[in-house]
């Protein structure tokens, strides 16, 4: 069976059909965590940067 890591409390969480919450250990975790983003604690970087590295030439030019 595999089994993760909570993201929010470092509980292990067996990961099964009978893990409703999973990745999270609980509603309660899983609601912190999306409390997080909502406040943007958590986000995805927005940095022009990294996303021109991918880029062709050509492409940057359009």
């Amino acid at each position: 069976m595999l089994e993760v890591t909570c993201p929010n409390c470092k509980k292990t969480v067996a990961w099964t059909a009978a893990s409703r919450w999973k990745p999270f250990c609980s509603e309660r975790c899983k609601l912190i965590d999306l409390g997080e983003w909502f406040e943007e604690t958590n986000r995805i970087s927005d940095n022009q940067e990294s996303s021109q590295e991918f880029l062709s030439p050509e492409d940057s030019l359009n």
